[in-house]
């Protein structure tokens, strides 16, 4: 049912993005068969996403073929001195890997061998569709809507003290190495949720069955709702708007003033303000942190690592987000609201609604609902009342948290905390 919601989805932003003039997901990702990928990287989660429902010897000759597939459209490249994308030359041999298991699918296998491989192909190509979609759904915000509210989200947010300013001053203090881990923490954010959806996926090959909730299918949902809310909500982010916009260029000409990260926003009435065709309206909510907060909250129940990996990702993504001037405060408690109230509803939907259920996301979507529409309407007394309107932002969001983490222990006490382990016992012989 996933499968076919996400691939109506995606013929209805293709179309969408052909009224813009613009190549929708379908066409981008058929590209990539020849073409160099815009994320390598990505493309091999989702083989390895893929590589869930196969034996261990399966994935081993999955994974050269692959890597050998590579290997020769790298060299034809390097021939024909052909060009890349966004800095990848390689992952064309992992979508080739994908699809050839889709085939071998259809034409190798038979009842519930065919199934669960088909399973497995969908899974993959679910994440790579899911960040085709997303990309498509970001350029239609930036053609839709002219007109952005930054000024209005600025000003809200020197209820919360201004934090993006703050960070970014802190990220520029710690150098280049900062910069750099932050950035590729940020950039690759679907594989650190892969990592840890193959370790709840660990046993498909076995089972012969997935679990009825994992990470991936969160993951996909916020993708796939959170954009919408950018069509009615439209904010680029204090980078562009106040400053010079990312990586040093490209927003001078369209910024209210080049104030980030030194100086604050004026405490002045805000208005929309007219940006340009080509930035994506993509602040509100913040879905890096919605993934990074999916991605942590899944991790609670693996292995030690795992959950300091979690915890980890989840914290140096809220620094690269506000560090990077990519979002305001508000966008972040807003990310987190959104990610929890999905989760809750994903989970409810799983195990039957309840009264339980049912109250946590109608209370996390009025929570949410609120958060907006508050640095909307009442930017300037959030701003002239921080000691107030700043502490109730957090607690409202800190509300929604607890609210799932009592639910979810409600739900299964088993879940709530990693089982312990059992100490040594000393016998007497």
């Amino acid at each position: 049912m996933a499968g076919v919601a996400a691939l109506g989805f995606s013929i209805v932003l293709e179309i969408a993005a052909r009224r813009y003039g613009l190549p929708g997901p379908m066409t981008n990702q058929a590209k990539e068969v020849i073409t160099a990928p815009a994320s390598g990287p990505l493309l091999y989660a989702s083989m390895a996403l893929t590589m869930v429902v196969l034996t261990w010897r399966q994935r081993f000759v999955a994974a050269g073929a692959a890597i050998g597939i590579d290997v020769v459209f790298l060299l034809v490249r390097w021939v024909f001195d052909a060009g890349v994308t966004d800095g990848h030359s390689f992952g064309n041999g992992a979508l080739w890997v994908i699809l050839g298991c889709a085939v071998v699918a259809v034409t190798r296998r038979a009842g519930q061998e065919r199934v669960l491989l088909l399973k497995g192909v969908g899974l993959g190509l679910l994440l790579v569709a899911g960040r085709k979609t997303g990309d498509t759904w970001l350029l239609i915000t930036s053609k839709a809507h002219p007109e952005v509210l930054d000024p209005y989200v600025a000003v809200a947010d020197h209820a919360l003290g201004d934090p993006s300013w703050l960070a970014g001053r802190m990220v520029a203090a710690t150098g280049p190495v900062g910069e750099h881990v932050l950035d590729w923490v940020y950039a690759q954010l679907a594989v650190a949720a892969v990592v840890v959806a193959l370790y709840q996926l660990r046993k498909v090959a076995t089972e012969r069955r997935f679990p009825r909730h994992h990470l991936v299918r969160t993951f996909l949902v916020i993708g796939l709702l959170g954009p919408a809310v950018y069509m009615i909500y439209p904010v680029v982010g204090p980078v562009f708007t106040y400053g010079t916009g990312a990586f040093g260029t490209g927003g001078e000409q369209w910024a209210v003033a080049n104030l980030w990260p030194d100086t604050l926003p004026p405490m002045s009435t805000p208005q929309p303000w007219t940006y340009d065709d080509i930035t994506p309206r993509n602040c509100m909510p913040s879905l890096h942190t919605a993934w990074a907060t999916v991605i942590f909250i899944h991790s609670r129940q693996a292995p030690r690592v795992l959950r300091f990996a979690g915890t980890f990702w989840l914290v140096a993504t809220l620094c690269a987000t506000l560090g990077f001037g990519y979002h305001y405060g508000i966008d972040i408690l807003a990310g987190v609201v959104f990610a929890v109230t999905i989760e809750a509803g994903l989970r409810s939907f799983d195990r039957g609604w309840d009264r339980a259920g049912i109250q946590l996301v109608a209370y996390g979507a009025v929570v949410f609902a609120a958060l907006l529409a508050s640095a909307r309407c009442l930017p300037m007394e959030m701003a002239a009342r921080p000691w107030v309107f700043g502490p109730l932002l957090v607690l409202a969001t800190a509300s929604v948290v607890y609210g799932y983490a009592r639910t979810v222990r409600l739900w299964d006490p088993q879940a709530a905390a990693p089982a312990p382990k059992p100490e040594p016992r000393l016998e007497l012989i």
